[in-house]
């Protein structure tokens, strides 16, 4: 049968088009809910199958970002732009990049994928499914390679860490198979690099210190072309923020730019940690000019020591060096080009900052991310080497002493309400700095506010969509008073069930605060409202808590018994409660243990109205027993002595409040959404 040559062609086209949308890449969030289903299901075999799949899509995903956005900023440049021409730019740069994205992924999707979900697999949440599974397959090399990746990213989590020391003692499972899956090269390389040094090993040493840095640089690129896509700016969460065109087009520009200049930060940050190790980058050089000085090579050491004076100008152990070098030599150096031009962008960006009104965050390129460890002494003038000490050390401002520790350790001061009652105190409760309070709120207001918590929570804790320790056997949902108050007044859920949330907060700080007789402020940190729920099909031999042991303000250790006060712990928390809605739930009892994180000392059952204070420390050790059936809700709640550290949402609730009451009081008592004013 003769066909026309137009049909013909028509179809080879579509047939082709078939083809190739088959061919496209697999969505990781689809790939990775498919994976949770599996596991729920008990089907183990899956579970490999589609976590595997979905980080593998989601670095393919991540490198394809990166290799079009480098590819269309070459090609649509923005330098000595007029302004005429300047949305012209934005527009071609955003073709190139819609046809370079669906040259490589296939056709995008109005379907965007959940903070919730890029939260996940930035903290490794897969890995930790997957060695679940590998372990149930018999597979405890690739178990044992999962758990240590996910473990990498989660210190905290006693389980894995336990795990860990079990998958070691089992037969076949040998040392290489505890790699990270996830390790970043620079770093790799880099303590790679340190491990040699510290052996002696200068020659060798040199090597993997050179491909940090090459390694470094490169990751910055990646790092700088990943902030150019759709940013959050934390400031339209504000109901009461206005904006027009420029503005908006300010705040997307200004947080690329932070977001660029956040990338020293990012890279000097080891998984799981909060803050960026300390001196990372020049460190590099340090490291390198005393291994080619020990290697021989004289000339390489001076670069490297002029270079690390290029970020710390004028350090008097590497000037001494520098002049022996010289003398050695007979001539002067140059530093490397590669970090003049790094440190010039970044002084130039650090410039644009501080030029406009969003002054954010400029401090640590002069400040704690390349502070000097201090000058050594060398009476023989010959060089010196970095000791290799290093630490982490928070970018915000220090507290020089524990604000806790300023107070005197008091309590039984009055409850400041009627018909609370005092249940058991420290001495009871077996510890120091700990009270149990019953009828903190009634039955009515329990009903209201867990109600209020199935209309406005979300997976994970509901605060920038970051996720919590939890469990894979409980879903764990959570949101903010900023949220609850959004929701109100957008008239998505009563008005006044948010405001109850964020009055009865009030009430438990005030109460925390005079039961402990503080005679400073106590501010809110973070404020929560909180369900964790049991699935289904998911409880049988469960031997695991819903929250570990853990401290609020310190890293718990318990081989060590100790609890080291640094990030990622919040370590500005000086108290905290928790004030449960319900009891018709199995499990989830609140535990106070010993620092060996397995000795109860106290449990609380939760109910309606029920409210556990106690300070954050490591005096304190506590966590959360298996929900293994129902649904366990609570009001969770941090609190600081340092106003440098207070919650910013919540500031932000006590504006809107401030706004409705006073609206309320224009409107003479009317009741009216304010949303519908608008």
């Amino acid at each position: 049968m003769d066909v026309n040559p137009k049909i013909y062609g028509f179809l080879t086209c579509i047939l082709q088009t078939l083809l190739l949308s088959s061919a496209t890449l697999e969505p990781f969030d689809l790939l990775y809910n498919n994976g949770l289903e599996a596991f729920h299901k008990g089907d183990y075999g899956n579970v490999v199958r589609y976590m595997e799949s979905a980080l593998s899509s989601f670095s393919e995903v991540r490198q394809t970002k990166i290799i079009c956005r480098l590819k269309c900023r070459d090609q649509h440049r923005f330098d000595s732009l007029l302004t005429d021409k300047f949305f012209e730019a934005i527009l071609h740069r955003a073709h190139c990049l819609n046809e370079c994205f669906e040259g490589k992924l296939g056709a995008q999707s109005m379907h965007k994928v959940s903070e919730d979900v890029f939260q996940d697999f930035s903290r490794r949440i897969p890995y930790n499914y997957l060695q679940l599974a590998y372990r149930k397959l018999g597979q405890l090399d690739k178990a044992a390679s999962a758990a240590h990746t996910y473990f990498q990213a989660n210190p905290e989590h006693v389980e894995m860490g336990e795990d860990l020391e079990q998958y070691k003692a089992q037969k076949g499972v040998k040392e290489e198979h505890f790699i990270d899956r996830e390790s970043r090269p620079h770093q790799r390389a880099f303590f790679a690099g340190v491990k040699l040094y510290d052996k002696g090993n200068y020659e060798e040493s040199v090597t993997l210190f050179e491909e940090a840095l090459t390694e470094y640089y490169r990751a910055d690129v990646e790092c700088r072309a990943l902030c150019e896509g759709p940013l959050h700016f934390e400031e339209q969460d504000h109901v009461l923020y206005k904006y027009n065109l420029y503005e908006l087009i300010s705040d997307h520009y200004t947080q690329v730019l932070h977001c660029e200049h956040e990338c020293v930060r990012d890279l000097a940050t080891r998984p799981g940690r909060l803050s960026p190790m300390e001196n990372y980058l020049p460190l590099h050089y340090d490291y390198l000019q005393f291994a080619y000085f020990q290697a021989g090579r004289n000339e390489e050491a001076l670069e490297c020591a002029l270079t690390y004076l290029l970020f710390h100008e004028g350090e008097e152990f590497m000037t001494e060096n520098v002049e022996y070098y010289r003398e050695v030599l007979g001539h002067d150096g140059q530093p490397r080009k590669e970090a003049e031009q790094y440190l010039r962008r970044h002084k130039q960006e650090s410039d644009l900052l501080l030029m406009g009104s969003n002054n954010i965050g400029v401090d640590y390129i002069e400040g704690s991310y390349w502070s000097s460890s201090g000058g050594r002494e060398d009476a023989n003038r010959i060089p010196s080497g970095t000791d290799g000490w290093m630490d982490y050390v928070p970018i915000s401002a220090k507290r020089n002493v524990t604000m806790a520790l300023l107070q005197e350790l008091r309590e039984g001061g009055p409850l400041l309400y009627e018909n609370i009652r005092l249940v058991q105190n420290s001495h009871t409760l077996n510890g120091s700095q700990r009270v149990l309070l019953d009828d903190v709120i009634n039955e009515d207001q329990c009903s209201e506010l867990k109600h209020l918590a199935h209309s406005v929570t979300a997976a994970g804790d509901g605060y920038k969509g970051k996720m919590s320790p939890h469990t894979p056997n409980e879903k764990f949902e959570g949101a903010t008073v900023l949220k609850t108050l959004k929701y109100g007044y957008e008239g998505r859920v009563l008005l006044k069930s948010a405001r109850l949330f964020y009055d009865v907060s009030e009430k438990a700080r005030r109460i925390i605060e005079s039961y402990f007789m503080l005679n400073s402020t106590l501010h809110f940190s973070y404020t929560h409202l909180v369900c964790r729920t049991a699935i289904s099909g998911q409880q049988d031999y469960r031997n695991d808590l819903s929250h570990p042991i853990h401290a609020d303000n310190c890293l718990l250790d318990p081989e060590a018994n100790e609890c080291w006060k640094e990030p990622p712990a919040y370590t500005y928390r000086d108290y905290s409660a928790l004030l449960y809605l319900n009891s018709d739930f199995d499990g989830g009892e609140f535990i106070f243990t010993e620092m060996d994180a397995k000795t109860v000392t106290a449990s609380v059952k939760p109910r309606c109205g029920r409210m556990v204070g106690f300070s954050s420390g490591g005096e304190n050790p506590h966590g959360v027993r298996a929900v293994t059936r129902g649904q366990r809700c609570a009001v969770a709640l941090w609190f600081t002595l340092d106003p440098l550290y207070r919650e910013l949402e919540r500031l932000q609730a006590d504006e809107v409040v401030q706004t409705l009451d006073n609206q309320h009081i224009r409107d003479h008592g009317l009741h009216i959404n304010p949303k519908d004013e608008l």
